[in-house]
């Protein structure tokens, strides 16, 4: 791909809180049980009034009151509908518990998440029951699944490469991929850093979206860039059309952007493991694509000539 991902790649030895909303839907398969999309009934009158109350001290301030979002994405509505889509309730729990409210993470038990998810529901118009949303039936029910929207005429058409391939890959996927495997070496649930010198404004930045809100944002990152590996008239370093085409390609590319996904999931569990084996899988899957596509090139020029061959 390119001359990138240098930090501890030989050393492997080794995701702002949103809610539930639903409409009933058909059944899905998740391995071996049913998993049904959300429908009325699945949580009590008391539960989500426990909820609300929760919601109401320590999430309004960043969602609104009516959940219609502010400073934080809101908790109602298509959008939200559409970032949810098909995905268990169980995984809108853990990221609650895990993940918020973003200055106090943890501060959130997982009886006190669920209970949270019953307000949503209730919030979205889903009739209460007699029992209450368990940490079972999590587990058991999911989002319905909801289609994006085409892109306005015009968009796709807009879109034309400025950069180089190894431009791309310098800018954003190597030191994205480098916030992920600094996992190994420093944890990100550690303290804050301290003030840095006046006028850094990169030592700066590294302050305001810290530990693991970074790592949430370098999956991400990965994940909604690599596409751009794909995008029709982009040349490599030494001039060379990107191979948009041939199959292998397309495999690589692909397999980065199932791995960002991958790595935002296991930020959100907060897990330092979890983030470096998927690290460790992200090392293998560039060095797969490096050694058809970049190894051979000599070292130190600005154009390798076997690149993008």
């Amino acid at each position: 791909m390119s001359h990138m991902l240098r930090l501890g790649l030989s050393r492997f030895p080794v995701w702002l809180f949103m809610c539930v909303a639903t409409l009933v839907g058909a059944l899905t398969l998740t391995g071996d049980a049913q998993v049904r999309t959300v429908a009325g009934g699945s949580y009590s009158s008391a539960q989500a009034s426990r909820g609300k109350q929760i919601v109401d001290a320590q999430c309004a301030t960043c969602h609104g009151a009516s959940l219609e979002g502010r400073v934080g994405p809101p908790l109602t509505g298509d959008m939200f509908l559409a970032a949810w889509s098909a995905r268990p309730l169980a995984d809108v729990v853990e990221k609650i518990e895990k993940t918020m409210p973003p200055q106090q993470m943890g501060s959130i038990t997982r009886a006190q998440a669920i209970d949270i998810v019953a307000y949503l529901l209730q919030s979205a118009k889903f009739a209460a029951g007699p029992a209450e949303l368990s940490a079972a039936a999590v587990t058991q029910l999911a989002f319905p699944a909801v289609r994006s929207a085409a892109p306005a005429a015009g968009v796709a058409a807009s879109l034309a490469p400025n950069a180089n391939l190894a431009q791309l890959m310098r800018a954003v996927t190597f030191p994205n991929a480098n916030i992920l495997f600094n996992v190994q070496v420093k944890d990100p649930g550690g303290p804050k850093p301290g003030i840095p010198v006046p006028f850094d404004y990169v030592a700066w930045g590294a302050t305001v979206y810290y530990g693991w809100q970074a790592v949430d944002q370098a999956a991400l990152a990965l994940t909604e860039t690599t596409p751009l590996f794909l995008l029709p008239g982009r040349r490599c370093e030494n001039g060379r059309p990107v191979p948009v085409d041939r199959a292998d390609w397309k495999q690589y590319t692909n397999a980065l952007i199932d791995l960002g996904k991958t790595a935002f999931k296991a930020s959100q569990s907060r897990d330092v493991d979890a983030v470096n084996k998927v690290g460790e899988q992200l090392n293998e899957a560039c060095a797969n694509c490096h050694k058809v596509y970049r190894d051979g090139a000599q070292e130190g020029t600005s154009a390798g000539a076997a690149r993008c061959r």
